[in-house]
């Protein structure tokens, strides 16, 4: 089955072509300025000329669902949906935390734990078993302080993502690992997607919303 993948919850505008699990094309740029309006549609262009496939062999796109920047999910879901309307095909949603974790497990770590940076000291995140990838703790926004994840200071444990940065300098965890060039990435969102398609987990395109998590807040204009 010929999947593309699309993941625009970060800095890093990812696009990938799968045929089952092999991974054809991966095309992805991690850039300060949020590069997924400019730059999504020419990586799936790129990703599919590079896999050797045109368009219309795409048997199901997966999106990132989230959490992470509101403006790059909404880019995201509608170029997602554009192209399952237009192809008639499926839309699997994963959760972007997932793919952040899967190239860490079975690495020797009791937990896996990705930090998307937020505003200020808040982080999106979720805990998952260093071995098995299972969910201990669901998605929230935390925000962080010096008791954030004391509970698991005996445990051995990663932190992945942009938020590391910020909590390795505040949590009280002198035995955690912190990995901070970390971004979801459409590569690892293969696994997930195809266990969901197996499933025939599909999402409703009438309703479908991508997993934002907390509402958006704009800069409000000041009156001239």
């Amino acid at each position: 089955m010929k999947i593309l993948y699309l993941e625009t919850s970060s800095k890093n505008c990812s696009v990938a072509v799968s045929d089952d699990e092999k991974l054809l094309c991966l095309c992805e740029e991690v850039s300060e300025n949020y590069k997924q309006s400019e730059s999504l549609h020419t990586y799936v262009e790129w990703a599919l000329e590079g896999a050797g496939i045109s368009l219309q062999e795409i048997e199901a796109v997966s999106l990132g669902k989230g959490p992470g920047s509101y403006t790059g999910l909404r880019i995201g879901a509608a170029s997602a949906k554009g192209f399952c309307y237009g192809l008639r095909v499926p839309l699997v949603a994963v959760n972007s935390l997932e793919s952040m974790i899967e190239p860490f497990l079975g690495n020797n770590y009791d937990l896996i734990v990705p930090l998307i940076d937020a505003r200020r000291m808040e982080v999106y995140t979720a805990v998952y078993d260093g071995n098995t990838g299972k969910e201990i703790s669901e998605t929230e926004a935390k925000i962080l302080d010096e008791t954030s994840f004391q509970e698991f200071k005996d445990k051995k444990v990663l932190f992945v993502g942009d938020g590391a940065s910020k909590a390795k300098d505040i949590l009280q965890l002198p035995d955690a690992v912190f990995k901070e060039d970390v971004y979801p990435s459409a590569q690892y969102l293969i696994k997930k997607t195809l266990e969901k398609v197996e499933n025939k987990e599909f999402e409703d395109m009438a309703y479908f919303e991508p997993f934002y998590l907390k509402d958006f807040h704009g800069v409000k204009k000041k009156n001239p």
